[in-house]
C-alpha cells in the first residue's frame, strides 16, 4: 500500500472513532511506525510501505481508536522542546504546564538548589536543570514507577538529578532557594466527568486532589517554608477557579509578593510567592 494511502485509512478509522484530532494522530503515529518526518507524506507518499510498517500503523490506530493517549502509544511527550519517556505511570507533560517552568525561569539563577514536588515524569525539574546553568534539583514522589519514569529521563537528557520516594516533604532534608509543584488538583467529584484518555489512563494518584481540588495546596503551602531559604521562592500550577484560594493559602503561611500568572489561553496557570522567613503558619 502507499504511504499516503495508508495515512488516509489511518484517519478515516480514527475519525469513526470520534477522535478530536484524527489527522494529526494519525500522521504522526504513522511517522514513528515508518521512521519518517512530516515532510515525507507530502513528498514521497507514493511510496510503498512494507508489511511490517502497514500491521505498525494499524495496530496503533487501532489502540487509539480504544481512546489510549497517543503519548503512550509513541511512548514521548514534547515538553518545553525536550523528548521526555512517559508511561500509564505518569501524567503525561501538557503545554499549559510550559507556563510554569517559564515563570520559574526567570527567577532561577546560577546555583540554586531546586525541589520539585510530585515530580511525576521529571519534566518540570529536568526542563529547569537544563535551561539554567549549575543548579541542582531534587524530584520527589509517591510513587516509585513515577520516579523511574523521572530517572530515566534524566539519563536520556544527560542530565543529574536526585530522585526521592516520599509523601510530599516526607523524605526531604535541607533547604533549597525554589521549590515548585504540580499537583493533584482536580476535584475528586470532577474525576468521571474527565476525558476518557485522562479518566481511564493518567494515574489517578496524579489527578485527585481532594474534595476542593485544594488538598495538596494546604499541605504543601503550610509545610513548604521549612525547606526554603529565607526570600527563597514557592511556585504552584494551578487549576480553573483556584487562583484566589492558593494565594490565600501562600499569604496566610507568610509568604509575600504572591502572584498569579496567565498561561497562552489567558487562564490563571500560576501561583507563586517568596518566603518570608519564620515559622510556617497553619491554614485554615
Amino acid at each position: 500500500m502507499e504511504y499516503q494511502a495508508l495515512y488516509r485509512l489511518g484517519v478515516e478509522r480514527l475519525r469513526n472513532a470520534s477522535i478530536e484530532e484524527a489527522d494529526l494522530d494519525a500522521r504522526l503515529l504513522l511517522e514513528e511506525a515508518c521512521g519518517t518526518d512530516r515532510n515525507y507524506l507530502l513528498c514521497h507518499g507514493e511510496n510503498q510501505v512494507t508489511k511490517e510498517q502497514h500491521d505498525k500503523y494499524l495496530e496503533s490506530i487501532e489502540k487509539r481508536s480504544r481512546r489510549i493517549p497517543l503519548q503512550h502509544i509513541l511512548g514521548f511527550q514534547e515538553f518545553m522542546g525536550l523528548n521526555f519517556r512517559v508511561t500509564p505511570e505518569v501524567l503525561i507533560p501538557r503545554q499549559d504546564t510550559e507556563t510554569l517552568v517559564e515563570e520559574v525561569l526567570r527567577f532561577l539563577h546560577d546555583g540554586m538548589r531546586i525541589l520539585d514536588v510530585c515530580t511525576g515524569s521529571g519534566c518540570i525539574l529536568l526542563s529547569l536543570l537544563r535551561y539554567s546553568n549549575d543548579c541542582t534539583g531534587v524530584g520527589c514522589d509517591i510513587s516509585k514507577e513515577a520516579l523511574r519514569v523521572a530517572d530515566e529521563n534524566a539519563r536520556r537528557l544527560g542530565l543529574t538529578a536526585e530522585f526521592i520516594q516520599g509523601n510530599l516533604f516526607e523524605n526531604i532534608t535541607g533547604k533549597y532557594e525554589i521549590i515548585v509543584s504540580n499537583p493533584p488538583y482536580i476535584e475528586s467529584g470532577e474525576i468521571p466527568n474527565l476525558m476518557e484518555e485522562v479518566r481511564e489512563h493518567d494515574p489517578l494518584i496524579a489527578l485527585d486532589g481532594g474534595r476542593d481540588g485544594l488538598f495538596f495546596y494546604r499541605e504543601l503551602t503550610e509545610k513548604a517554608g521549612e525547606f526554603l531559604y529565607p526570600g527563597g521562592m514557592l511556585f504552584f500550577e494551578i487549576g480553573c477557579g483556584q487562583a484566589d484560594a492558593v494565594s490565600e493559602y501562600m499569604t496566610k503561611a507568610g509568604y509575600r509578593d504572591v502572584n498569579i500568572c496567565r498561561d497562552l489561553a489567558g487562564l490563571d496557570r500560576v501561583v507563586y510567592g517568596v518566603w518570608s522567613g519564620g515559622k510556617p503558619c497553619l491554614i485554615n
